[in-house]
């Protein structure tokens, strides 16, 4: 198993509400370049990167997509 990325969102604040909805599904995730975003102010220059495992991909993406209000577009698909 190894993680894959799921969405990029523009801030952490964003990037963390998916976390937690899919955590309350029972799906895993976790954030990348959270700190590099906040560093740069959250402009967006450095997107926040939601990754999940390759097993949990489908799911999650369907989740992400029902939930569209989370401002992120899918990573690949």
């Amino acid at each position: 198993m190894s993680l894959v990325e799921l969405a990029r969102f523009g801030s952490r604040n964003d990037a963390d509400l998916v976390r937690l909805m899919l955590e309350d599904e029972g799906i895993g995730a976790v954030i990348f370049d959270g700190q590099a975003n906040s560093f740069y102010g959250g402009f967006g220059l450095i997107p926040v990167r939601l990754m999940v495992l390759d097993v949990d991909y489908n799911e999650a993406q369907t989740l992400l997509i029902a939930d569209a209000k989370g401002g992120a577009r899918p990573a690949r698909g």
